[in-house]
């Protein structure tokens, strides 16, 4: 308001506006201002990549992937109100985490908190709060974010160290705060992630009871470029 009320003044004068429309004037030039500082925030905050929105992600090469869903989930973010989840299934390339992060990008502008982070760096961080006794500590920093984006969670070593503490992570957030997990494998083949079968079908029970589950069945962007790039004039 200090720095516009001059101007917004002077058209106020120009104009005849009355003191109510010259307040409402300023009023929604703090709001927007305020709007477009929360989302900056926001975005810096989540570590989403860059570049990848909704705008730019082709759907006419994903007729499995129903356009018209993706825009609801993006753009209403009631089901992060009931803690629900998101489960994105598909092969390297095929624009999962491009869906992902777009995703997460629309939902910052509806005044969501949203944190990416790739599977094998958050189980990294997960490990060394445990060894460090920090592990109910961090797992509750994470909870500031109303989505928490797990990428990639088939790169997770099967190992009981790296399994339990995102099991523990799962488990803490189950019906409270909401994820968004990409994975290259589907469900049946989540026993190379998980330590025992046991701890596998627990999971993947607190990850589907609340849960919308896409499934990419696409041919991989990359390699569909790479090999035009090959067989183009003068390579």
């Amino acid at each position: 308001m200090q720095q516009q009320w001059q101007e917004i003044e002077t058209r106020a004068i120009h104009e005849g506006w009355s003191h109510g429309q010259f307040l409402l004037a300023l009023c929604e030039v703090e709001q927007q201002q305020r709007y477009s500082s929360r989302v900056q925030r926001y975005l810096k905050e989540s570590g989403l990549p860059s570049a990848k929105s909704l705008s730019n992600f082709d759907f006419t090469c994903c007729p499995t992937v129903k356009e018209g869903l993706i825009l609801q989930i993006a753009q209403d973010a009631s089901w992060l109100n009931r803690g629900e989840n998101l489960l994105i299934f598909g092969p390297s390339g095929v624009g999962k985490t491009h869906l992902a992060s777009a995703i997460g990008r629309s939902l910052i502008e509806f005044n969501v908190r949203v944190k990416f982070l790739s599977a094998t760096f958050l189980v990294q961080q997960l490990q060394q709060a445990k060894v460090e006794l920090q592990l109910p500590h961090l797992l509750e920093k994470l909870d500031k974010y109303d989505l928490l984006i797990i990428d990639d969670i088939g790169y997770v070593k099967k190992s009981e160290a790296e399994t339990s503490v995102l099991f523990e992570l799962i488990a803490h957030r189950y019906e409270i705060k909401s994820l968004l997990i990409t994975a290259n494998q589907t469900f049946s083949e989540w026993d190379t992630i998980f330590a025992d079968a046991t701890m596998t079908v627990a999971a993947i029970d607190r990850l589907v009871h609340h849960a919308t589950i896409i499934e990419i069945r696409q041919e991989s962007f990359r390699q569909k470029t790479a090999f035009a790039r090959s067989n183009s004039p003068g390579e």
